[in-house]
C-alpha cells in the first residue's frame, strides 16, 4: 500500500511537470517563440519619475536567435542588438567591433535588454506548476520559472497562463531571494499566420516597478509576420557590415 501511494505521488509530480512544460511551450508561441522566421516592429514607451521617452526597433527572429535594429530616435538609429543563442551583443556605428552585453542591463526604464526579443522561456527556464487561480473569472495556471543559466534576463519568474487560450497574461519578475521587483501584463490584439493557422500574437507588454507603480515601460508590438530570414543576419561577424 505504501509503495502504491509513493508511486501515485511520483506520477502526480511528473504529470504536473509535464503540464507546466506544455503550458510554457504553448505560451511562447504567442510571444514569438516559433522556429519559423518572424519579424515585427517594436516600440518602448517609458515613464520614469515623471519623464517620458520613446524608442523604436525592428526585430527579426528565428528559432533562438534575434537581430534587433534601433530605428528611432535619431541618436539611437543604427544601433544593433544581436541575440545569438544565449549570448547577446551590441554594436553602433561609433564602435570598432561589437561588445558583449548582458540581457539584464536596462534598455529603457523598466525594460531590460532581454525584454526586446527573449521569447523562448520553455528553453531557458524550468517550469513547475504552483497552483491555479481565477483572474476575472478565467482559470489560470500559475507557473514558477527558474533560470537554467546565469546569463538570462531574469533569475526567477512567476507566470500566469490562461487555461482557455494557453497565453501568458501576467508575470512577476523575482530576485534570487524571491522578492518581486517588477510586474508584467500582456495583451494579444495581433494575429499571426503560421503554417496556415492563425494564432494570437502579443500586442503589448506593460512592465511596472513593484515599488513605484508610476514608473513603467510599455512595449508595443505591431506588424508581425512570418519571414524566412537568412541565417547570416544572426552571425556576430556580420554585425559591422
Amino acid at each position: 500500500m505504501k509503495y502504491l501511494f509513493s508511486m501515485f505521488i511520483v506520477f502526480t509530480v511528473v504529470a504536473k511537470a509535464d503540464l507546466a512544460t506544455e503550458l510554457l511551450e504553448a505560451s511562447d508561441q504567442g510571444r514569438g517563440g516559433i522556429k519559423d522566421g518572424i519579424e515585427w516592429t517594436g516600440k518602448v514607451q517609458t515613464f520614469d519619475n515623471g519623464n517620458e521617452t520613446n524608442r523604436e526597433f525592428l526585430i527579426k527572429a528565428k528559432d533562438h536567435d534575434a537581430f534587433v535594429e534601433a530605428t528611432s530616435p535619431a541618436k539611437n538609429k543604427g544601433e544593433i542588438f544581436l541575440f545569438n543563442d544565449r549570448q547577446m551583443w551590441f554594436f553602433k556605428p561609433s564602435l570598432k567591433k561589437p561588445v558583449s552585453i548582458s540581457p539584464r542591463q536596462k534598455l529603457s526604464g523598466q525594460a531590460a535588454n532581454g525584454d526586446i526579443a527573449s521569447t523562448h522561456y520553455a528553453r531557458d527556464y524550468t517550469a513547475t506548476l504552483e497552483k491555479t487561480e481565477d483572474i476575472d473569472g478565467v482559470k489560470h495556471h500559475v507557473l514558477f520559472l527558474k533560470a537554467k543559466a546565469k546569463n538570462l534576463t531574469y533569475d526567477q519568474i512567476r507566470y500566469w497562463v490562461s487555461d482557455k487560450t494557453k497565453l501568458a497574461t501576467k508575470a512577476e519578475f523575482l530576485t534570487l531571494q524571491g522578492t518581486t521587483f517588477k510586474r508584467g501584463f500582456l495583451e494579444y490584439a495581433n494575429k499571426l499566420s503560421v503554417n496556415g493557422k492563425t494564432i494570437p500574437f502579443v500586442s503589448k507588454l506593460t512592465i511596472i516597478d513593484a515599488k513605484y507603480e508610476s514608473n513603467k515601460s510599455i512595449l508595443t508590438y505591431s506588424n508581425p509576420k512570418v519571414v524566412n530570414h537568412p541565417v547570416s543576419i544572426f552571425n556576430y561577424n556580420n554585425m559591422t557590415r
